[in-house]
């Protein structure tokens, strides 16, 4: 819960740091999605806010601004609906996800692709930084009984 309070803390300082004012409902939906494990929608993050006083307009608007700003990662599992995590890390806390075609259970995987292949694929290509991102998708074991 500490460690919570601090990187709410930390990212209502960089808010300030982009001339931004931290609000009731910013800091808010940044508290909400720093108890998140897996990626959220807007609607979620609406439903999951107890304080009325925000709207979904303003969690759209929120949103999008932290999205900009680099704050929120932005991850699209195949159905239309955008989610959101917190970047929490530096370098983006890179990372993929398996997602369960059935159910919609999210696992996050660590493994990721050497950077070599990266290299090799950029250098083939002519491009230069190159990131990626990539989502698996399945059915989980227990969609699978």
């Amino acid at each position: 819960m500490k460690r919570q309070s601090q990187q709410v803390n930390r990212l209502a300082g960089q808010l300030r740091e982009q001339s931004r004012k931290v609000t009731g409902p910013r800091r808010a939906i940044l508290e909400l999605l720093s108890q998140q494990r897996h990626p959220v929608s807007i609607r979620r993050i609406h439903g999951l806010m107890s304080d009325s006083s925000c709207d979904l307009a303003t969690v759209y608007r929120s949103m999008k601004m932290l999205d900009r700003l680099g704050m929120v990662k932005r991850f699209d599992f195949g159905d239309g609906v955008a989610r959101y995590e917190l970047n929490r890390h530096a370098d983006g806390g890179h990372h993929h996800h398996l997602i369960c075609t059935a159910c919609a259970k999210v696992v996050e995987i660590e493994e990721c692709f050497p950077s070599e292949l990266e290299e090799k694929i950029a250098a083939g290509n002519g491009f230069t930084r190159i990131t990626h991102k990539l989502e698996f998708f399945g059915v989980c074991p227990k969609c699978q009984e």
